[in-house]
């Protein structure tokens, strides 16, 4: 979970004066992950109260966290249970299974970074570059790029301006950027928060209306991966495992912040953060 706190008024609670981690290890990125147990109610308690007013976005786990809204429910007894506890003691749920365990990570904070998912079609039945590229000239101001490594490409997307990706195909690289009049009628239905985000352009109008997969089929990701490493994503289409590579730049936060408070949601594996909590560090047991 994401939520906004500009003054980090919950990290003070947390952090200022603790002791030695209780645990801590490096993995595989390099990363040092440290846990701190906070067992004084008095903490716990204002830091609930520091919370309570925090509008929070599902950063990651979406799916998770539906399930187990829907486990709970399963579990909820006949007749509603009240939680009590006295002063010195743990807040605690009516029954176990009410509780959820969550990440809250601060926007606000320093540090956290939003990268880019890049998209992977394969298994298109008849894919062509040419008629691709005549296609998507309909919406898009194409350049073809002269031939170079991953890195590379990745740094000229990054100095664009607007809504823009790269396309790698077996007959190149080429540099897509979106024209704001042709893309009005595809996207007509969509906010206008939505609307700014490049993924947008490129489900709605490259992957559905070009391409032909429908939101049910990347859903399903029947013909789609996501790779985080561009290099593997290029790779796969030059080794012939795939037909087109889209490399991507990343959503802003300020973006995911607009698009969230507004109600609406992020297109499908739109944000990767980093650092990520490694998983298995804590475990809620229900009996």
């Amino acid at each position: 979970m994401l939520y906004s706190d500009p003054v980090r008024t919950a990290e003070k609670l947390l952090y200022d004066g603790a002791g030695p981690a209780d645990a801590q290890v490096t993995d595989e990125y390099g990363v040092l992950h440290r846990v701190w147990r906070v067992s004084d109610p008095a903490v716990i308690r204002m830091l609930a109260s520091t919370m309570a007013d925090k509008k929070l976005i599902i950063a990651d786990g979406h799916h998770r966290y539906e399930t187990a809204l829907n486990y709970a429910k399963e579990h909820a007894p006949a007749s509603p249970v009240r939680a009590e506890h006295s002063a010195s003691e743990l807040p605690h749920p009516a029954f176990p299974e009410a509780a959820v365990m969550m990440t809250f990570v601060n926007m606000d904070s320093d540090g956290l970074v939003v990268l880019p998912t890049h998209r992977v079609v394969h298994d298109l039945p008849g894919f062509d570059p040419a008629q691709f590229t005549q296609a998507a000239a309909a919406y898009f101001a194409i350049e073809p790029l002269p031939e170079a490594s991953p890195a590379s490409l990745l740094d000229t997307l990054r100095q664009q301006k607007g809504t823009a990706f790269i396309a790698v195909t077996r007959a190149g690289a080429m540099l897509l950027r979106s024209n704001p009049d042709a893309a009005t009628g595809p996207l007509s239905s969509l906010p206008e928060n939505q609307r700014q985000l490049d993924l947008t352009h490129l489900h709605a109008i490259i992957l559905d209306k070009l391409l032909g997969l429908d939101a049910e089929k990347v859903r399903e990701q029947t013909n789609i991966r996501y790779l985080r490493d561009a290099g593997q994503a290029v790779d796969q289409v030059r080794r012939g495992e795939a037909d087109i590579t889209f490399l991507t730049n990343p959503v802003t936060m300020e973006q995911l912040r607009e698009v969230a408070f507004a109600g609406a949601v992020m297109p499908q594996k739109s944000t990767d953060f980093y650092p990520k909590l490694l998983s298995g560090l804590t475990i809620y047991a229900l009996e």
